[in-house]
């Protein structure tokens, strides 16, 4: 435990700078809202309609995605991180990453609430924000571990500061990344079999504001 705490406050500012990192993507997606064309806002909004009525109708099973769907969308993103870990050039490639999952969820959000104001805020919350809650961690903690490893690559073999062995910290880092998976694998759970139900309780409030 107390190796854990202490190589989190080395770390600590590895996390700071990619929450914000995050938070300027949050940002950035928010704005991108605004800059919707007509022609892409009611396209949205007809997707979105639809959407509701399909869940307001209960008949999610048409289009529901099934927790494999679900699990390899967010196991894409540990695989990828922990692949840009290995290798130096990887590692702007991690921080992009990071910025687009905040853009995904900002710009996400931000069009719920333009287009629907509290409704579409109650929405986020329901839909978007209970996994993401967990999602969110689990993706910063892989970046930190990826971000921490390259680093390690370039000190010890590219700057050669000193010979130190490379297996103690590649065990560590294939270690963490396992726990992250396992996380991952029951966050999709909870969206495959949870999610959906607390979806359907509010998709009928956003039906009016649908002009349905």
């Amino acid at each position: 435990m107390h190796l854990l705490r202490q190589s989190f406050k080395e770390q600590m500012p590895l996390y700071v700078f990619v929450a914000v990192l995050f938070l300027v993507g949050v940002l950035f997606g928010a704005l991108m809202v605004n800059a919707l064309s007509l022609e892409q806002q009611q396209d949205l909004a007809s997707y979105l309609d639809h959407f509701f009525l399909t869940m307001h109708e209960g008949a999610e099973g048409q289009s529901a995605p099934s927790f494999g769907s679900i699990a390899a969308l967010h196991l894409k993103w540990i695989g990828l991180i922990w692949i840009l870990g290995l290798s130096v050039i990887g590692l702007p490639g991690i921080l992009i990453l990071d910025f687009l999952k905040g853009v995904l969820v900002g710009f996400t959000v931000g069009y719920l609430v333009g287009q629907y104001s509290w409704k579409g805020l109650l929405f986020a919350l329901v839909s978007i924000a209970p996994q993401n809650m967990l999602i969110i961690p689990v993706l910063m903690m892989s970046s930190v571990a990826a971000i921490t490893f390259s680093l390690y690559i370039i000190r010890n073999r590219l700057l050669a500061q000193r010979a130190g062995s490379v297996t103690k910290p590649f065990v560590s880092y294939v270690g963490l990344t396992f726990v992250m998976v396992m996380l991952m694998l029951g966050i999709s759970s909870f969206e495959t079999w949870i999610a959906p139900s607390m979806m359907r309780w509010v998709a009928p409030m956003l039906l009016p504001a649908s002009g349905l």
